[in-house]
């Protein structure tokens, strides 16, 4: 095989535990594609390869399909199942460090303008009883049948999950004409009943702050590459489905 290109694969959450490493290089023929790289990976790490049905691809950020081309330079990501002052437009954030309810007021505080007749917020905890687990996480998730979660864990694709958040914020501004929108997602250890994600959506009419906060979450926890392990006292089990790579129909 004459070389062409060199391309970097991002492993997250569940994958990289497998294979036991965050990224690695791989020197791909001419002409290859997204799939191609999926191979050579699985080549290297076999234990990923019961994992595919449930994996979606990035290239440099931008979901893709697995028969886009790759070039050299480009970064791939491999995406297991996902689990992101006055008048501010938008805040999209990863935060690693601990929040409580009072962000909401905070949120609301940056965000609202005399205009707005609602103001709704949202809030996401940790909850002691078990989600469900990920695509081959289901032996793991009985071993600990009947006990409670500790706390939970998140890991996020940074960049790739604020462009996410970017463009769901997008969506609900030509969906349901709210402008003023914040999320704000943790990553990183959140132990049991602290807040994991904050949404606020302000507008001048409530019909279109619900929406828009109900939309905000949904969307967030089925697009963002943002993944979430449910920590026991011995172990732990990784919690999703399928990335939704667009908009759900409506």
């Amino acid at each position: 095989m004459t070389v062409a290109v060199r391309v970097r694969v991002r492993l997250f959450a569940i994958q990289r535990e497998l294979a036991g490493t965050r990224e690695l290089e791989l020197d791909l023929p001419d002409g290859a594609t997204v799939d191609d790289a999926w191979a050579a990976v699985v080549e290297r790490h076999p234990v990923l390869a019961p994992g595919r049905p449930s994996v979606r691809f990035a290239v440099n950020g931008e979901y893709v399909s697995a028969d886009a081309p790759v070039a050299g330079g480009d970064e791939l990501a491999f995406i297991p199942p996902v689990s992101g002052g006055a008048g501010e437009r938008r805040i999209l954030e990863l935060r690693a460090e601990p929040f409580g309810v009072e962000l909401t007021t905070e949120l609301a505080a940056r965000l609202a303008t005399s205009a707005d007749g609602a103001i709704v917020a949202f809030l996401g905890v940790t909850r002691e009883t078990p989600g469900t687990p990920a695509p081959g996480q289901e032996a793991a998730a009985q071993g600990h049948d009947g006990r409670s979660v500790e706390e939970l864990e998140y890991e996020a694709h940074e960049p790739m999950a604020l462009g996410v958040l970017e463009a769901i914020a997008d969506e609900i501004e030509g969906r349901f004409g709210v402008e003023r929108l914040a999320i704000v997602h943790r990553t990183g250890t959140v132990p049991l009943g602290e807040p994991s994600v904050a949404i606020v959506a302000c507008s001048p009419h409530r019909d279109a702050a619900f929406q828009a906060a109900r939309y905000a979450i949904d969307e967030t926890k089925a697009r963002a590459p943002i993944w979430k392990a449910e920590q026991f006292r011995d172990g732990h089990v990784w919690i999703g489905e399928p990335a939704r790579t667009g908009p759900e129909s409506r």
